[in-house]
């Protein structure tokens, strides 16, 4: 990244300055705006989606007192960063450190020498120091008067993480030195909005040429998503078990959403789509009246009418496929059925259904997923008797919570109760939940329902990446509220240091590129983010750890696996550990720098929607072009990715 430093001006003048095409990243020297009044800074941090640093050295003119004022106004307004010079007092400092951490701003704390440039040895014990005061990012700046000192400070590169350090030399002596600690991997450089005013300092349009040479960055008007294939597979098939007429607006078709309708017809309702909105006519729950369903490419579809089927057809049901899921097994499927007197043929597609599901107390394992659950917490209502369902060491489960929603929208009332060791119940994390008890009544029946169908977050995921690492992307329509797991997507940009800010009024999510650091999450819960965090990762300065590589094995293709091999193609260094998949990361600016751009070529889809997208995000950052074999396959979610992305 390059960041601009800005004085001298007023708000206005600051403000276009941060519209224009090549600024990145922006330095406010507060001591140097003093035609900035506290409302002008509060009203400039808190409306800039530009990354920008609060700096106010204190001198005669700026005492210790004022400059403490005008950075906390700007770190209370939403600064990104506030740099503090090491030589600040110390109680001026712990306030500062302390505003800085409860409001989310990185603190860098910073040296600089206007005269000349230390040992090697006192270089590092002013990082140190610096780290000791707090810095989350230590700024060193020395005057260069040979090569010896250049090379002193880049010396740093060698001792202390990249990530953390920004390290260079003034004057002619160290002009090189502005460029090389982007090349050794600082999160960001320093370059001159104007022209030059002091030696060594660069220009900032050459240096953006230095740095990314003719690369297009990435900006997009906004951008509408797709609705969310889980909420409408749930309701599609709600809707058709439900007396009279439902309406589902927000309807987009994609593979699994179509397949959903098919089974909806199956059943027996009636389905008419005007536009955006889809009719259906449901059964109120008429017995099954065929004996096989084609659930297409959809392996949730499979688990939720596998318990449905076993509750309405008068007799077995044979379950047909195609493409990937005729190879996905349906791990752990015979053994949840069986509790409720129901036996599987097989454990893959074709297989069928034998039994009638019967309701009880019943204890059961959530290791293989949430979908049968899903399934069953669909179908036991509509038993004549009640149910209690035990499930142990649960996973996914926001999507069970997607269920539960759907299902009360629908008339259908579960009540549910999650446990935990004292951690959980402090946090409420659901990756500490050890297990959930649902208490389900018969002879509940579904009513009709109007509701509008959520936008879809895991197709929001692959170009919220893109618009953190290339450039800036905006997104309408997506519910910051929203149950769906993948909405994990914004706090994992967020601790990986991206821009995020949203629209007061027209709720329009805009994400841009920042500096970005390595980060650590679990993606047990939302497993269909791993391909494109795997491409965020490898952007990410640092080695970052993923949790849940467990959780992929059955999806369209073995995602670990495939992610895995997709990485070592494009020449980036990864590997799995236990249930963790470790990424080493560099940022796009070391990587134009070193010429360590992902590799283009041609790489396998292994017909898998959710690695076609991370593939093509991956291609903005490769040095040629990336093909696969089968781009087609992201109609199975997304049939208007490609269109999309062509806006990009």
């Amino acid at each position: 990244m390059i960041c601009v430093s800005i004085q001298d001006k007023d708000l206005e003048t600051i403000f276009d300055v941060l519209d224009e095409a090549h600024v990145e990243m922006a330095e406010i020297r507060l001591d140097r705006c003093p035609q900035l009044s506290p409302e002008d800074i509060e009203e400039l941090f808190s409306n800039s989606d530009v990354p920008l640093i609060a700096t106010c050295r204190i001198s005669e003119t700026m005492p210790a007192p004022e400059a403490e004022a005008r950075l906390i106004t700007a770190i209370k307004a939403g600064a990104a960063y506030v740099d503090l010079e090491i030589e600040a007092p110390p109680m001026m400092s712990k306030r500062i450190r302390r505003q800085a951490r409860e409001s989310g701003t990185v603190l860098i704390r910073s040296y600089h020498d206007f005269e000349t440039t230390d040992s090697k040895a006192a270089l590092e014990a002013l990082v140190e120091k610096c780290q000791h005061l707090g810095a989350e990012v230590v700024k060193i700046v020395t005057l260069a008067r040979d090569p010896e000192d250049v090379k002193r400070v880049l010396s740093l590169y060698d001792r202390f993480a990249p990530e953390t350090l920004v390290a260079f030399c003034m004057g002619e002596e160290g002009r090189q030195s502005r460029l090389e600690c982007l090349r050794r991997g600082a999160p960001y450089t320093y370059a001159a909005y104007d022209e030059a005013v002091a030696p060594g300092q660069w220009p900032l349009e050459e240096m953006y040429q230095a740095v990314y040479g003719d690369r297009q960055s990435v900006e997009t008007e906004p951008l509408a998503m797709p609705s969310s294939k889980s909420f409408a597979q749930r309701a599609i098939i709600a809707a058709a078990l439900a007396d009279g007429t439902s309406n589902l607006s927000g309807y987009t078709p994609c593979g699994d959403n179509e397949a959903a309708l098919a089974v909806a017809k199956a059943l027996g309702a009636t389905v008419s789509r005007d536009e955006d909105t889809l009719t259906i006519t449901g059964t109120a729950g008429a017995p099954f009246p065929g004996d096989s369903l084609h659930v297409g490419e959809s392996g949730f579809l499979t688990r939720l009418m596998i318990p449905l089927a076993a509750r309405l057809a008068r007799g077995p049901v044979t379950f047909t496929g195609e493409k990937t899921l005729l190879r996905r097994p349906l791990t752990g499927a015979r053994e949840m059925m069986s509790a409720f007197k129901v036996v599987l043929s097989g454990e893959q597609i074709p297989l069928t259904v034998t039994g009638k599901l019967t309701p009880g107390e019943v204890e059961v394992s959530g290791k293989y997923g949430s979908q049968l659950v899903s399934g069953l917490l669909s179908a036991l209502p509509l038993c004549k008797e009640d149910s209690t369902l035990h499930l142990e060491n649960p996973k996914s489960i926001p999507y069970i919570f997607i269920t539960l929603d759907v299902l009360k929208q629908f008339g259908i009332r579960i009540d549910n109760e999650m446990e935990g060791d004292e951690e959980f119940v402090q946090t409420q994390d659901w990756g500490l939940c050890e297990a959930m008890t649902f208490r389900i009544r018969g002879g509940q029946r579904y009513k009709a329902a109007d509701l509008r169908l959520e936008a879809d977050w895991s197709a929001a995921a692959a170009f919220l990446v893109a618009g953190a690492i290339f450039g800036q992307v905006a997104i309408e329509g997506l519910d910051t509220r929203s149950l769906q797991a993948d909405l994990s997507i914004l706090d994992i940009l967020v601790e990986a240091g991206a821009s995020l800010s949203q629209e007061e009024e027209s709720g329009v999510i805009h994400v841009r590129k920042a500096p970005l650091r390595a980060f650590e999450t679990d993606a047990s819960n939302c497993p269909d983010l791993f391909p494109v965090l795997a491409v965020l990762a490898a952007f990410c300065q640092g080695t970052s750890k993923i949790a849940g590589v467990g959780r992929l094995a059955n999806k369209e293709s073995d995602r670990a696996a495939a992610i895995t091999d997709m990485l070592t193609r494009f020449g980036v260094r990864a590997s799995i550990k236990g249930d963790k998949l470790l990424v080493e990361g560099r940022s796009l600016a070391q990587r134009c720098l070193t010429g360590t751009l992902l590799k283009g070529g041609t790489y396998p889809s292994h017909h898998d929607h959710r690695m076609v997208m991370a593939l093509k995000i991956a291609a903005l950052g490769a040095d040629g072009p990336v093909e696969t074999d089968d781009e087609q396959c992201v109609a199975k979610s997304f049939p208007d990715f490609g269109q999309i992305y062509e806006r990009l």
